[in-house]
């Protein structure tokens, strides 16, 4: 009998940035089940609300093993709730890997079951984040190259 391999990849993705999209696509060639957790709680200023991130999640992602929910509780709370043993993180850089190392124990440690996954984005989106897709938007920029076409509708809806 065999077991599902659900995954769990957590961010704010306060927008999808196409390197999330990446990362998720990969991820869905790996695992049966892949949850995009959109946090609702966090200590982040958020251009969109939850409710708008897990909407423009769900658009981007709109077949195959990937489900977009949002949560906002402890990640290894959530994870356990999903029936998951598998947490993906992405890294853009080397800096990102202490921080990610760190954060991956500290689950561990909640959750002993659990593994972290590390995955980089294809380079061309190894320098694409979130915050700077909001920082180019705000002040005027194209962001077409970055994030998916919904998603930049989305962004010039809310910027005005």
């Amino acid at each position: 009998m065999s077991k599902n391999r659900i995954a769990v990849y957590p961010g704010t993705f306060d927008p999808i940035t196409l390197g999330h999209e990446d990362i998720v696509r990969r991820a869905a060639n790996l695992f049966d089940e892949v949850i995009v957790a959109v946090a609702g709680s966090t200590n982040k200023s958020t251009l969109f609300s939850v409710e708008e991130r897990v909407a423009l999640a769900k658009g981007v992602f709109k077949a195959g093993n990937v489900r977009v929910m949002g949560f906002n509780s402890l990640l290894m709370q959530f994870v356990q709730e999903q029936g998951a043993q598998i947490v993906i993180r992405g890294l853009r850089a080397a800096s990102d890997f202490e921080y990610e190392f760190q954060l991956a124990g500290m689950n561990r440690k909640l959750y002993p079951k659990l593994e972290t996954l590390f995955l980089t984005p294809a380079e061309q989106y190894m320098f694409v984040s979130s915050s700077l897709v909001r920082e180019v938007a705000k002040l005027g920029g194209d962001v077409h190259q970055f994030v998916s076409p919904e998603v930049e509708a989305a962004i010039k809806v809310k910027l005005g």
